[in-house]
């Protein structure tokens, strides 16, 4: 294991002391361990999923709503044209 936590942190650019090494070894060994009971579980019988939750779409419909005073609007607009934002250009 120790091998292995030696790898990461060199890897991920990690100076750990021999310490860290040791605690984080440990760690890295309890976590294996469980995820070798987890594999012993019969999941035969389980459907697969690609999330724990039911997913929907929560964005609303995209609707145009009429609203009147455009001069409200634009009054936050540090620069306009033509009832628009005028921002500068980003691309070239």
């Amino acid at each position: 294991m120790q091998i292995d936590v030696e790898q990461v942190a060199r890897l991920a650019r990690l100076g750990l002391t021999p310490e860290e090494k040791k605690l984080f070894g440990e760690q890295l060994s309890k976590i294996l361990d469980h995820a070798a009971t987890l594999n012993k579980l019969n999941t035969d019988k389980v459907t697969p999923l690609t999330h724990a939750l039911p997913l929907k779409n929560v964005m609303r419909e995209d609707t145009v709503i009429p609203f009147e005073n455009i001069e409200d609007i634009m009054a936050n607009a540090p620069e306009q044209e033509e009832h628009m934002f005028k921002v500068p250009r980003i691309i070239e």
